[in-house]
């Protein structure tokens, strides 16, 4: 039960602090359940992202049930995933309540936007370290670069990217396996 109540609570100060979406909250998420917490690694939450990415639904929610479910199975899932939504619900009813005076508020909007220009810069940070880990080799190279085009400049669906790449590691992986195998080496890898 504690574990449960500590997966809510965790889960609730990353959605307290997190404006502009789930990819705004992966370096919060990373410091918490990865470096702090020693729930997962920072490669396992990237897997549940690439995963998130491919489901309908907010990714912050996707992904905190992923998290909460390895922990503590369907339970676990369902603490993390109040946990992240709870403070956007107590806002929203908040805002909703006083909308009309607050809308117009000049302080307000350039807190926003002071707020966006941070996720921007947070969200590139995670960018980076992810691609230092992420880009192994020169087909992680042709991967990527091949997804920022195709997600910049056509309209294809990020899920159909995501399947193509998958598709492309797999169909790489077995070249590397038949051109070991016929060379006689070790086709483990």
């Amino acid at each position: 039960m504690k574990e449960l109540f500590d997966l809510y609570v965790s889960f609730f100060k990353m959605g307290a602090v997190t404006f502009g979406g789930g990819y705004a909250m992966l370096p919060i998420l990373q410091r918490e359940a990865a470096e702090n917490k020693k729930w997962l690694t920072n490669e396992k939450i990237m897997d549940f992202y690439a995963v998130a990415q491919g489901l309908p639904g907010i990714i912050a929610v996707n992904v905190s049930v992923f998290i909460g479910y390895e922990r503590r199975k369907i339970l676990g899932g369902i603490a993390a995933a109040f946990g992240v939504v709870s403070p956007s619900v107590i806002v929203i009813t908040v805002i909703a309540a006083f909308l009309s005076n607050i809308k117009d508020n000049v302080y307000l909007q350039h807190a926003l936007s002071g707020i966006t220009v941070c996720v921007c810069a947070l969200i590139f940070h995670s960018v980076l370290g992810l691609a230092k880990k992420g880009i192994k080799d020169a087909l992680g190279i042709v991967l990527c670069i091949a997804t920022f085009a195709l997600t910049e400049f056509t309209g294809i669906s990020p899920v159909l990217i995501i399947i193509g790449a998958a598709a492309a590691g797999i169909a790489m992986q077995m070249i590397y396996v038949r051109g070991a195998i016929s060379k006689g080496g070790d086709q483990s890898k």
